[in-house]
């Protein structure tokens, strides 16, 4: 028996695709939409990376001190190797200079510290530390030790020695830090306005019984890295002054804020043998070694000097 078969279905066509009554106008929306969205991830991105970037890295401004006062000049006493009358000579001498121009002063005592067992001559560390803490708006400290008498009470320190373009004409450029041969120099392209540290020479090598500081963040750096106890407690034969004469020649940051200036400028000798000696006019003198005959040897040397320093205070 044979069923009749259904009849074949023609083939279906396939439907026609939906177009819009605006052709590309689908595709042109959808790319305009992304485009502005990364636009405005791109804008956001930028917004908080230059705030964090502002935020986290932008240079702090300095603080400049007033200036009151404009000097604080620090002086280290040691009885152990001074003798009274001496050490009352150098207190009159620095207070005197210091009230005639509105300074300060800080006499200190080798006592006055906890060294943590280094030597007493790193008293003058401590203490100028110590004066930029008791007097943060000073400008300058300056750092004559007890062997030194202040002989031209009318020069300023600041004015005679730091003032930027004074210090242009007396700075020693592309010389050894330590002479003579040492191979680390002073910067030759150093300006005196960027000068932060001022210093002497003599015969053996970085001479700091008289020096300056610029009173910043860069003078605190300086002492914070002078005191470290490494330096403290290497043996250093000279303690402080070797480790200064270390790391000026090792840190660069500290080499570049550095000058070297003419011993006689602001630290001339009693005597020529080992530096620079004093000619009548010159700003300071100091008796170097006077000590090595014991405390009262200071006194006796220092006589003639004193007398025409006390000349000098009369006709003033």
């Amino acid at each position: 028996m044979h069923f009749a078969l259904r009849p074949e279905r023609p083939p279906s066509r396939p439907l026609p695709p939906r177009t819009s009554g605006f052709p590309g106008f689908r595709r042109t929306r959808v790319k305009l939409i992304a485009l502005t969205g990364l636009a405005f991830l791109t804008l956001i991105y930028l917004f908080t990376r230059q705030s964090s970037s502002s935020i986290g890295h932008a240079t702090p401004k300095q603080r400049v001190p007033k200036g009151n006062p404009p000097v604080v000049l620090v002086t280290v006493l040691d009885q152990t190797k001074f003798g009274h009358e001496y050490l009352e000579t150098v207190k009159e001498n620095r207070r005197q200079y210091a009230e005639k121009h509105g300074y300060k002063t800080l006499l200190a005592k080798i006592t006055d510290y906890d060294l943590h067992g280094a030597p007493f001559s790193w008293t003058s560390v401590v203490a100028m530390r110590d004066a930029l803490t008791q007097y943060p708006e000073c400008r300058y400290v300056w750092f004559l030790d007890a062997n030194g008498l202040i002989m031209n009470p009318k020069l300023k320190i600041d004015e005679q020695v730091m003032a930027p373009a004074r210090l242009d004409e007396l700075m020693k450029k592309d010389v050894p830090v330590v002479p003579p041969d040492s191979i680390i120099k002073t910067f030759a392209h150093l300006r005196g306005a960027d000068v932060d540290f001022v210093v002497t020479q003599d015969g053996e090598g970085l001479s700091a019984g008289s020096l300056v500081l610029r009173n910043g963040e860069w003078a605190k750096f300086l002492l914070e890295t002078w005191w470290d106890p490494i330096y403290r407690s290497y043996n250093f034969q000279k303690a402080e002054v070797h480790a200064l004469e270390h790391i000026i020649q090792w840190h660069p940051t500290i080499l570049a804020k550095m000058a070297i200036v003419d011993q006689r400028v602001m630290n001339a000798y009693s005597k020529g043998d080992k530096g620079e000696e004093y000619r009548e006019g010159d700003f300071v003198v100091r008796f170097s070694d006077c000590t090595a005959d014991g405390p009262e040897s200071c006194e006796t040397v220092s006589q003639p000097f004193v007398q025409q320093w006390r000349k000098l205070v009369g006709a003033s």
